[in-house]
């Protein structure tokens, strides 16, 4: 099974930017996190991480092309109007699980609405680094339903 986790804009500065909402986790942190427990699922992990849409879009459009059998997003403040990242996600085709480390409904209100959620199989909110890890048994779980390899 190989699972695709997206990282969004700003998300190269966690563990510096806004510790409050984010915790003190860095990306690279996270991503140990992920791989450590990618192996109870019999998972192989790609990690990409860019603070440009265009990019974002150019990996979920490759994807498409590549044998993976998920992806979990976290696509940061693209969540709440990239029409672009939702179409690309709309297309992948497997399951897609979206995540966020800050509980996006209890913080401004441009935050409480996503436009990825539409074509995500599912949306994890406010457990920190806890979010990805949960998105990550989610997704595998569905690629496993689907009948990953």
């Amino acid at each position: 099974m190989r699972i695709l986790i997206l990282h969004g804009v700003n998300l190269n500065m966690l563990g510096r930017r806004d510790p409050a909402h984010y915790g003190r986790a860095t990306l690279e942190e996270i991503n140990a996190r992920l791989a450590s427990i990618a192996g109870e699922f019999g998972a192989a992990l790609d990690f990409f991480q860019t603070n440009h849409e265009g990019a974002m879009v150019e990996r979920i459009h490759r994807a498409c092309e590549e044998d993976v059998d998920g992806a979990v997003i976290n696509a940061g403040a693209w969540t709440h109007y990239s029409y672009a990242v939702m179409d690309a996600l709309a297309a992948f085709g497997p399951p897609v699980v979206e995540v966020h480390m800050s509980n996006i409904h209890a913080r401004e209100k441009f935050r409480h609405h996503s436009v990825l959620s539409r074509v995500c199989s599912g949306s994890i909110a406010g457990f920190g680094v806890a979010s990805y890890l949960l998105g990550l048994r989610a997704v595998c779980a569905l690629a496993a339903e689907a009948g990953a390899k």
